[in-house]
């Protein structure tokens, strides 16, 4: 089977990309590398020992998806391509529904073209907004908080219009929770660029001495610590799921969607103490207001990912923090002083 990863150069796609080869599977990636790079395409082929077909191709671009499509027999579509920064978005928000959406469109009219009738689509825990209790679950009203998140909600209902519609069509919809970690080798992770908004490369770049200190946002919310509370999931973790949700899709009428995380949630200073017993570095902490939007808690309920994919996590808080360091000590120039 031939499985074309959009935005298989990325983070998340790339370690996709490695979890397929290593199942036997044959992939095809497409990129626009706008968040990634070119690089990383060479070190997938490494890491895994074996050779695929990739196209420097914006999913916007009509005449460049045709020519992927037609050149290939794809079996089936992961789809990871999509801007992801929530500030960025809320500050230019045109470019995430042109990008995100139209790119979506343009893949799901070339599929019908060409008879791809099974879909993977890259969604996220952001869809449950801020009002929903937790755990998350599947079946919640969804909310956004920013155009990012909207272009998800979006897309979802897209796929489940578009499946409806076309009674051959299959779709599974991943909610991820929070990614982190990095392969094992050290050859593929998380890549810090400027001052990042999520924790993880935070952690990362002050730990590599290229940021002073470690900021917490907001000490005040209502859990153990005071600290906000998210489900931390593995990337290797994550891309298992991505596995179990293509072989469903030979057993799925229209659209599903399955929340991707721990099932449970572990604070900012939980992480940020583990990070540092982990790998034997103290960091400096500033303390600081908490963010606009920002809620006390956010962690799935993983019970139908359970049940109906047979994936949960078997990686630890401890293997994210070591291997998303491993990665940063490998690739990055890291501060000794």
């Amino acid at each position: 089977m031939k499985i074309l990863i959009t935005g298989g150069a990325g983070y998340i796609g790339s370690h996709i990309g490695i979890e397929l080869l290593n199942n036997g599977y044959d992939i095809i990636i497409i990129d626009n590398y706008c968040n990634s790079d070119r690089n990383v395409i060479r070190i997938m082929q490494q890491i895994a020992g074996k050779s695929f077909l990739s196209y420097d191709c914006d999913l916007r671009d009509k005449h460049q998806m045709e020519m992927v499509f037609r050149e290939n027999a794809i079996s089936a579509v992961i789809h990871c391509a999509g801007l992801k920064c929530v500030p960025e978005s809320i500050a230019n928000p045109i470019p995430y529904y042109q990008n995100n959406i139209g790119g979506t469109l343009n893949l799901l009219e070339c599929m019908k073209r060409y008879g791809v009738y099974k879909i993977v689509f890259s969604s996220s825990a952001t869809v449950y907004g801020l009002n929903n209790p937790v755990p998350y679950k599947e079946e919640m009203l969804l909310s956004a908080t920013n155009p990012y998140g909207w272009t998800k909600i979006m897309i979802e209902q897209i796929l489940k219009d578009f499946t409806t519609a076309e009674k051959d069509m299959k779709a599974a919809i991943l909610r991820y929770f929070n990614p982190i970690g990095a392969h094992p080798s050290g050859l593929i992770g998380e890549k810090p660029e400027g001052i990042p908004n999520n924790l993880m490369p935070y952690l990362c770049q002050a730990a590599a001495g290229k940021l002073p200190s470690i900021k917490i946002c907001g000490t005040d919310y209502r859990t153990a610590d005071g600290t906000g509370v998210r489900d931390y999931i593995h990337v290797c973790d994550l891309v298992k799921g991505h596995v179990k949700a293509l072989e469903k899709l030979d057993f799925l009428t229209g659209t599903e969607i399955y929340n991707l995380g721990t099932g449970k949630g572990s604070s900012v200073l939980k992480l940020i103490t583990t990070f540092e017993t982990v790998n034997g570095i103290k960091l400096k902490r500033e303390i600081s207001k908490r963010r606009p939007g920002d809620i006390d808690e956010s962690y799935a309920d993983v019970s139908k990912a359970d049940k109906e994919l047979g994936w949960k996590t078997e990686l630890s808080l401890e293997d994210m923090c070591r291997d998303s360091w491993n990665y940063i000590k490998k690739n990055y120039a890291v501060s000794t002083e």
